[in-house]
């Protein structure tokens, strides 16, 4: 049973990434990628929704922290608003525009398309990756990228929890690198579709074991390191996907000495609203109140530890 149980763990990531990437190849291959990609991300969330309830990773991220509202207002305004209405429409015209001409000069588009799609991966992670970083080291761009930190629990439903113009930053970081390079639009279809995926396995709260995945993915127990209030552990991970930018700059982390941290958020005060942490970057001095002791997770948390140090 213990056995069966840590097999379980092990292949459960990779198994739910390969099922929602047939789903979405299966969509493509009958021209209704949009419809499938919906679906399939769709029954990702519901699946992922029963495996908390049923083998969580950390008890405590169940209890409600009173920002479901904030958390949906949030995925609705970034993920629908910004990136399907906006993204995915501009990818589209991408897609149409290379498949016209089939890809770029610079582009080796006579590689088997699953090539094209790991190259695709590792040039947009390029982008990702700084993005993600400097909104950690750059206080202009930490004050919008706090909104997603200031989360006290990690589950799926606040994978969209991004500021918008936190998101539109590093769509504008990755996308140009792809279209620059002359990727064709199947490619950069794919690679959008798997970083939605990756993303909201990244955020579940749910028992799993990664073994050498690791040291290639960003999988969920590397990213709850990076929400840890421990900046040592913190600024690390930064990879959207992938770590291997992490791995080559220095800022990879994993420690199997101890369970990654439960207690994760931000040193700074956010507002509990959507429309305070949609105006807080552009206010912050306003909101930086007088910390108070940190509240309990059944509460509606108010603020977060102490502020934080000078790096930030």
């Amino acid at each position: 049973m213990r056995r069966a149980r840590t097999v379980w763990d092990f292949t459960l990531w990779p198994a739910l990434l390969v099922a929602s990437c047939l789903g979405l190849g299966c969509g493509l291959a009958h021209d209704c990628g949009p419809l499938a990609f919906n679906l399939t991300y769709l029954i990702l969330a519901l699946t992922l929704f029963v495996l908390e309830k049923t083998q969580p990773h950390e008890t405590e991220w169940l209890q409600s922290d009173g920002q479901e509202i904030p958390d949906l207002a949030h995925t609705l305004l970034t993920k629908i608003a910004v990136q399907v209405t906006v993204v995915t429409l501009a990818n589209l015209g991408i897609a149409q525009q290379f498949g016209a001409r089939g890809g770029g000069s610079v582009w080796p588009s006579a590689w088997p398309l699953a090539a094209q799609v790991t190259l695709g991966l590792v040039a947009a992670e390029f982008g990702l990756y700084w993005a993600h970083r400097l909104a950690h080291e750059w206080l202009p761009l930490w004050r919008f990228h706090a909104v997603h930190h200031s989360s006290v629990r990690l589950w799926f439903f606040n994978t969209g929890r991004f500021h918008f113009v936190d998101t539109l930053k590093s769509m504008i970081f990755a996308v140009p690198i792809l279209v620059i390079a002359g990727a064709p639009g199947a490619v950069i279809i794919w690679i959008s579709g798997l970083t939605a995926f990756i993303g909201i396995l990244t955020h579940c709260n749910v028992r799993m074991r990664f073994g050498c995945l690791n040291l290639v993915f960003n999988t969920p127990g590397l990213h709850r390191w990076h929400h840890s209030m421990d900046l040592r552990e913190g600024n690390k991970n930064y990879g959207e996907n992938l770590v291997l930018w992490d791995q080559l700059f220095g800022t990879y982390f994993d420690d199997t000495r101890r369970p990654p941290p439960t207690k994760i958020g931000i040193r700074e005060t956010m507002p509990i609203t959507f429309l305070g942490q949609l105006l807080a970057p552009f206010a912050w001095a306003r909101f930086q109140r007088p910390i108070q002791p940190r509240q309990p997770l059944r509460g509606r948390p108010t603020v977060g530890p102490p502020s934080l140090p000078p790096e930030r």
